[in-house]
């Protein structure tokens, strides 16, 4: 379905609330670093791990304009994340039905 290191980065920038943070700041529309991070609470050496996290993972677009770095969230590899998570949730809704109705037709 999906190479697993692309999944791995992918859930690994999802898995931190300051990283969600920031991405769903960034789902709103390209922003600057100061405009995605604020208010977060971590210190500016964290935001810059965190960011290079969301941006090994493809999740990220940083472009440079004189000193200021403008943010743009990439949906693919979130995109990505989520078929993974639906194909597996529709496996187990199956699995479930069919458990479901194994019990019903069991019913004495």
């Amino acid at each position: 379905m999906n190479s697993s290191s692309t999944l791995d980065r992918s859930f690994l920038a999802l898995s931190h609330p300051v990283r969600r943070t920031i991405i769903e700041r960034l789902a709103q529309g390209p922003a600057t670093v100061g405009e995605a991070t604020a208010g977060i609470g971590v210190s500016k050496p964290a935001v810059t791990k965190h960011l290079k996290l969301l941006e090994e993972a493809g999740a990220i677009t940083r472009t440079v304009e004189g000193r200021t770095h403008r943010l743009r969230l990439e949906t693919a590899p979130l995109e990505e994340a989520s078929a993974w998570v639906d194909h597996w949730r529709r496996l187990w809704q199956r699995k479930f039905a069919e458990i479901e109705r194994y019990l019903a037709g069991n019913d004495d």
